[in-house]
Parts: C-alpha cells; sequence; structure tokens
C-alpha cells in the first residue's frame, strides 16, 4: 500500500551554506495522526515547506500518495492542505470569501455546503460577515485551518496549530483533528505543546539538527522509553541521602521531606524491594509513596539531550 507521504534520502542546505536536513528517510500512513517533535531549528518547518513544495530540495525525493512534488507539482500538492506558523491570512476578505478563493486557486468548484460545514466545526459561522483583519489572534488562527480545508486535503500538515491560542479554542481544534482522522484525513503536526502530541498521536518523530533520530508509535515509545518514579515521604526530615543508599542514585527534595527513586520499567530487577530494605537498615521512615510514568516530554527531553 503507498504511504500518505514517503521522504526518501532527503537532504537541504541554503545558499548561506546551512544544512537544514539531512538524508531524512520518513514514511507516514495513511489515516493516522503523525506528531513531528523537535527543539527550534531542528528542521521541522523545512521539511513541511519541502514536501507541501514551498521549498526546493537539494536532493532526494518526496512523493504525496505515490505522486512525485516535483515531477507531478499539482497532483501533489491538491491533497495536501498547509496550516503555516504565521498568522498570514487576507486581511479584508471575509472567512467564506478567503475559503472560496483558496477552493479555486485548486481548481475545485463551488460547494458553499462545504463551506459553511468547516466554518461551523471552527466556530466561525457566526463571524461569516466579519472582515478577517477584526478578528482575535485565536480566531484567526482557525481561519488558517478552515482555508486548508477549504479543497478537501487528505493530508492535512498543522504547523504548531494551537500557537496563542486559548485553552477553549484549542479544545475545539483537537476536536475537529480527531473527526478528521475519523473520515480518513491524515494529519501531520508539530507542535511546542508536548501533552497534545502525547494524546493525540499515533506515532511520534523526533527531528533534532536535521536528522530524524527516532520514529516509533506512542504507546512502543513509551513502553520502551518510560521510566517510573517512585517518590516516598519521609516522616523526619533529613540533610542528605545516607551513603549506603549512594547505589540507588536517590533525589532529595528541597526540604529534605521526599526522596526520589526513577527506575527502569523494562528492568527485570527494578531493585525496589532492596531499597525499601536498605531504608530501613537506615533508619529512614516514610509515611506515604507514590509512583508517575515518564511522559513524552520527559521522553523528548531525554533523546534531544542524547543528540546535543
Amino acid at each position: 500500500m503507498t504511504s500518505a507521504i514517503s521522504v526518501s534520502h532527503l537532504c537541504k542546505t541554503y545558499a548561506s551554506g546551512f544544512q537544514a536536513l539531512k538524508d531524512i528517510n520518513l514514511d507516514i500512513r495513511h489515516g493516522e495522526i503523525f506528531a513531528l517533535l523537535g527543539p527550534n531549528g531542528a528542521g521541522k518547518t523545512t521539511l513541511i515547506s519541502i514536501i507541501c513544495g514551498i521549498v526546493n530540495p537539494s536532493s532526494g525525493t518526496v512523493t504525496v500518495d505515490g505522486h512525485d512534488i516535483l515531477s507531478d507539482y499539482r497532483a501533489a500538492r491538491g491533497l495536501i492542505g498547509l496550516v503555516p506558523q504565521e498568522l498570514t491570512t487576507d486581511a479584508f476578505e471575509t472567512p467564506p470569501a478567503t475559503m472560496r478563493f483558496s477552493r479555486g486557486l485548486f481548481g475545485k468548484p463551488a460547494n458553499p455546503a462545504h463551506i459553511e460545514k468547516v466554518l461551523r466545526e471552527l466556530s466561525l459561522w457566526d463571524k461569516k460577515d466579519s472582515r478577517i483583519m477584526t478578528l482575535s489572534g485565536g480566531m484567526k488562527r482557525r481561519v488558517l485551518i478552515a482555508k486548508a480545508l477549504a479543497h478537501e486535503p487528505q493530508i492535512l500538515f498543522l504547523d504548531e496549530p494551537t500557537a496563542g491560542v486559548d485553552v477553549e479554542l484549542r479544545k475545539d481544534m483537537w476536536q475537529l483533528v480527531r473527526e478528521l482522522r475519523a473520515s480518513g484525513v491524515t494529519i501531520i503536526l508539530t507542535t511546542h505543546y508536548i501533552e497534545e502530541a502525547e494524546e493525540m498521536a499515533d506515532r511520534v518523530g523526533v527531528i533534532n539538527k536535521g536528522e530524524i533520530i527516532l520514529v516509533e508509535d506512542k504507546a512502543e515509545l513509551m513502553r520502551k522509553l518510560g521510566k517510573r518514579r517512585l517518590t516516598l515521604e519521609l516522616r523526619e526530615r533529613i540533610d542528605t541521602v545516607p551513603p549506603g543508599l549512594a547505589g540507588y542514585n536517590l533525589m532529595l527534595s528541597g526540604d529534605g521531606m521526599d526522596l526520589t527513586y526513577t527506575y527502569d520499567t523494562k528492568s527485570e530487577h527494578i531493585g525496589i524491594t532492596a531499597l525499601l530494605d536498605d531504608l530501613h537498615n537506615a533508619g529512614i521512615k516514610f509515611k506515604d509513596l507514590r509512583t508517575t510514568q515518564s511522559s513524552l516530554e520527559d521522553i523528548f527531553v531525554g533523546l534531544v539531550r542524547q543528540g546535543q
């Protein structure tokens, strides 16, 4: 089965000599939500811009549902909707007018019902007669999404789509994303809100310094790289961790009332029983304990640090 997007040995070096992308290989499946994570300057936007035909690659190939982005540009681009980071809108137009214009650029016939449906789903229908310049930043972000959906694309790129959007609008957007995925649209998103990627994505890719350092199903990534933390709430304050417990790499809280032990969930010997015995032998008593699982953010930060 053809991938929704297939990237092979993609490189991009700008005229300044800066190499933004280094031998990128990536396949994105039909109907999935794929989260692309990476620090600022990692190459996320360059990669998206090449796939969407905005920036030319230096070498390598990209196909969109089997259509080469260079030799079959119109067919490839017609399958893609792009919501950019920047709030670039037609300031003097209304939301329906900018959608009609965008739809016309892709050679699509008029479809007022589709335009109304998208605007209603994005809570923009009551703004249908307002000039975009009069809308709030969050509303303008919604207009960008509406514009990207005007020509009924099968693949939607969301480049930092909820930046500057309040919590309520963000929830509405993610509900729309779920509905789009349910209808068969492939979603690729970049986001700084890692908790959103953790909630929404089927797979996660991490890019750093122009290289893809990991692509993994989210659940499998959490299983393979996740760690648990055991936090012990002490009965009495201690100033330092006793030397006899040094092998556990315990972290003592600033107030001396909590000890935290981090362990690998995959390890055969996680050491909790031995730790509790050694705490007892050291005369350290605790009144409560709790465990927490690493978040996707913890994993992401760890991966990026390894690559530095």
